[in-house]
């Protein structure tokens, strides 16, 4: 449910593109439905779904439109690579996730086109879908939205915004939900992200999360053409997450 991406001038920026999420923004796409939306293929690449590969949990979703050619790798690894796509997002993380310090670094084609890098995760009892953006091209994702705060970790400042979906797609089917998000002001491809930084600031601005669910590095692609190799793990913690689950996948719902 999410985001979606916009922009490019006006005119040419409506058509050409839609941001991180269009519903939030008076538009109409979301990246929540494509998370969970019924399972689609491409013809490239490893199908749809989620599950766990390699020892990490992952998650990958398109609308079916473009091609795209998303592939699991070894440990925290996945690649990618979208031409002319409709909407696509996945990645490799935890389920469950929560306060960890996560480390990443790759590559990111997504600067001037409808694109974003984000940690990207829910919870239930709360049910809160909640992003640490890292990068985003073309569209600011906090666009339209009033600022909450501000939090520096990691090296930059994050502005912190709430938003709300209304009887929306979600982890437990339709329902209505908060989203929490932090957007770094100083784009990377690459570092540490102290989770609980995160955490902490929302709830000093009375943003309350619940039981976590899973939580991903997720790249992901609107109305455009790029690529990322993104390798994920959590800082201090040797080997991967789930060495004793085996590869497996299951449709999105």
């Amino acid at each position: 449910m999410r985001f979606s991406l916009l922009l490019t001038g006006l005119a040419a920026t409506l058509s050409a593109a839609v941001p991180l999420d269009e519903q939030l923004f008076g538009r109409s796409v979301d990246l929540g439905s494509k998370l969970h939306s019924e399972e689609r293929r491409t013809a490239l690449g490893d199908p749809e779904g989620n599950g766990f590969h390699s020892g990490y949990f992952y998650s990958y979703w398109s609308d079916g439109r473009g091609s795209v050619d998303y592939r699991n790798k070894a440990n925290g690894t996945y690649t990618a690579s979208w031409t002319n796509v409709g909407n696509w997002v996945g990645g490799k993380g935890w389920n469950p996730g929560g306060p960890k310090v996560v480390q990443y670094n790759g590559t990111w084609s997504g600067r001037n086109v409808n694109s974003y890098l984000a940690l990207y995760g829910w919870t239930k009892n709360a049910l809160i879908e909640y992003y640490i953006v890292e990068s985003y091209g073309s569209y600011n994702p906090s666009s339209g939205t009033s600022r909450l705060g501000t939090v520096n970790s990691d090296g930059s400042d994050y502005d912190i915004y709430r938003t709300q979906r209304v009887n929306q797609p979600s982890i437990v089917g339709r329902a209505t939900f908060y989203q929490f998000w932090s957007v770094r002001r100083n784009h990377r491809v690459g570092g540490t992200i102290t989770v609980a930084n995160h955490f902490a600031a929302w709830e000093r601005s009375n943003l309350k999360l619940g039981a976590h669910d899973y939580m991903i590095l997720a790249t992901e692609g609107y109305g455009s053409t790029g690529s990322s190799a993104i390798t994920v793990k959590e800082a201090g913690v040797e080997g991967v997450p789930y060495p004793n689950e085996p590869d497996s996948r299951r449709d999105n719902n």
